[in-house]
């Protein structure tokens, strides 16, 4: 069989349309085809590994691709041949591979990441964390491709706000960048995580515990509240959570539907929890009585502590915050510092720390002890949670210190 003449720069540019689609061949399975309009494109054909199934792969159009460049492609795609490797396929999965990674940027895969973090922690906490990402990280992380993500880049980006002190928030940046990288490899985008160790590289934030006050101090606290000069709304939702020892956020958004007066059960579904577990608080008469003030106010609403500029929602949860530090409380009790002063009051009262535990909702890591808690501990807790309220209407009237002995009663 004669082989084939090479073609040359001038045969393949003076190449003409003809009335059917032609080629020229350029030896060892390479193509010029030729179309009827005249525009030229280059083929390679071969013989596809193990099945031995002729076909042909597009190298590209004349003149982008000079004959020069096609012979190029051509060793390119003889060589992957000797290792039993199809080119087509090969071409299809870097392509593949190039569109994946433009097309999975950061901010791409954190929003699929967040789809599945919503459901794991409570509404607030879920609007706040997407929140942080979209003003801290998006803007200069957000179009990059997952695969170019790098410790270095990130740190870039953290290190301002390490720089201005905010620890706390660095800490919680790298624990989130990392959740994000981890679904990457989860989900086959990246083979490792670059971030893995992305908080050695930053000072570690030192623990701060929520400012709150001394259970002999409750008696000046409830002083102070019922002389304060802050709307009735707010005075309640400081009481109420205060009774209650739920955080800030629950307090803030508890809803009429919530509340079961036939059981005597405040019951927070579990959307509105952190972590995402629904939590029954009994209610005492003392928080009955509160409920009943509030009736008149918001009876007819959904939320129980309306918004004061939109009360078709409810109060935001730093409400009781900014009222604690109007009343002189600033560095010394937050509304979240409240919980910890009910926590201490019920310890030195002998109470079961168990009791205690599952009142502020702290999910025990036993699963086992867990799931007897939670069937045995609502009427322990009712009797627990009474103390409590009956011991705060004594502060209100001066009186602890002399009249708590007879409240106590141990869990």
């Amino acid at each position: 069989m004669a082989k084939t003449k090479p073609l040359t720069n001038t045969e393949v540019k003076q190449a003409k349309g003809k009335e059917k689609v032609y080629k020229l061949s350029d030896g060892d399975g390479l193509q010029l085809r030729v179309k009827p309009n005249g525009n030229k494109s280059w083929l390679l054909d071969y013989y596809k590994p193990y099945t031995k199934k002729r076909t042909s792969i597009g190298l590209g159009g004349y003149p982008a691709i000079s004959l020069a460049d096609a012979r190029k492609l051509k060793s390119k795609f003889r060589e992957l041949l000797a290792k039993d490797i199809d080119p087509k396929e090969y071409k299809d999965d870097h392509e593949r591979i190039q569109l994946e990674a433009v097309s999975n940027t950061f901010k791409h895969i954190a929003t699929n990441w967040f789809e599945i973090k919503k459901t794991q922690v409570s509404e607030n906490y879920g609007i706040d964390l997407w929140r942080s990402l979209e003003n801290h990280l998006f803007p200069e992380l957000g179009k990059l491709p997952i695969s170019k993500v790098t410790a270095p880049k990130v740190i870039e980006v953290i290190k301002p706000l390490a720089a201005k002190g905010s620890l706390e928030t660095v800490k919680r940046f790298c624990q989130r960048l990392n959740e994000i990288m981890t679904y990457s490899v989860n989900t086959g985008l990246i083979h490792a995580n670059p971030l893995s160790g992305l908080r050695a590289a930053f000072q570690k934030p030192v623990k701060e515990n929520m400012p709150t006050i001394s259970p002999e101090e409750l008696p000046e606290l409830m002083k102070d509240l019922s002389y304060a000069s802050i709307k009735l709304v707010t005075h309640l939702l400081i009481e109420w959570q205060l009774h209650t020892m739920v955080r800030p956020s629950e307090a803030a958004g508890a809803a009429w539907r919530e509340i079961n007066l036939e059981n005597k059960v405040w019951e927070i579904p579990a959307d509105q929890m952190k972590k995402k577990r629904g939590h029954n608080v009994p209610l005492t008469e003392q928080t009955i009585e509160l409920l009943n003030r509030l009736k008149p106010i918001s009876g007819h609403r959904e939320h129980i502590f309306p918004g004061d500029r939109n009360p078709r929602t409810h109060l935001n949860e730093q409400t009781a915050n900014m009222a604690l530090k109007r009343m002189g409380y600033e560095n010394r009790l937050v509304a979240h510092g409240l919980r910890a002063l009910a926590s201490t009051t019920l310890n030195q009262q002998g109470f079961d720390g168990d009791l205690i535990e599952a009142a502020l909702a702290h999910v025990d890591k036993n699963e086992v002890r867990r799931a007897y808690n939670r069937a045995d501990y609502l009427e322990r807790r009712r009797v627990m949670m009474g103390w409590w309220s009956e011991y705060i209407e004594l502060a209100k009237q001066g009186k602890v210190g002399v009249s708590n002995a007879t409240l106590k009663i141990v869990g």
